[in-house]
């Protein structure tokens, strides 16, 4: 019996497929063809560059970059890249856009770009007082020792999220 048992173990097991296949890697194909028009890279000895690259569909690319002076903060120096590109949009205006990229990170500019809305006039006012608030208490603080000492109390007990009574 434990014969039979056995047995019918091992044919289950070798009639079990072992390697099934499956085709997982589908093969796509793009619709369209895009040519590269032009393609140019200039590589300087001090480590500078120029790219330039235009594409059979109006996307048009250039970007140059070097290495800005070293300094204890950035020994290897730092690398500022600017450079624009252009592309045609779906509904066939010609998107352009500028951009440069360094220390003080990466900054765009394009009449493409969203724009936020202007400051209601209210919410202006309101800032030009703060502001003016801010201004006249720094004035005081120079002009007035006392004044300078309360201002530094009351910082550190905001800055512990404690309140005071003015």
């Amino acid at each position: 019996m434990k014969l039979l048992i056995v047995l019918a173990l091992v044919a289950s097991a070798y009639g079990y497929p072992q390697h099934e296949h499956h085709d997982h890697h589908e093969h796509h194909e793009t619709s369209t063809y895009i040519p590269i028009l032009k393609y140019d890279k200039q590589q300087g000895e001090d480590g500078s560059y120029r790219t330039i690259y235009q594409t059979g569909n109006n996307i048009v690319h250039e970007e140059s970059g070097y290495l800005k002076d070293a300094s204890e903060d950035h020994p290897n120096g730092i690398l500022v890249q600017q450079g624009a590109y252009s592309y045609e949009a779906p509904n066939g205006d010609v998107i352009q856009v500028q951009y440069t990229a360094d220390e003080n990170g990466f900054r765009v500019q394009s009449d493409s770009l969203p724009t936020p809305p202007p400051v209601p006039p209210a919410i202006q006012e309101g800032l030009k007082e703060i502001y003016e608030g801010i201004k006249r208490r720094e004035q005081e603080a120079k002009n007035n020792p006392k004044y300078a000492e309360d201002e530094a109390k009351r910082a550190q007990l905001d800055y512990n999220g404690q309140y005071y009574n003015q």
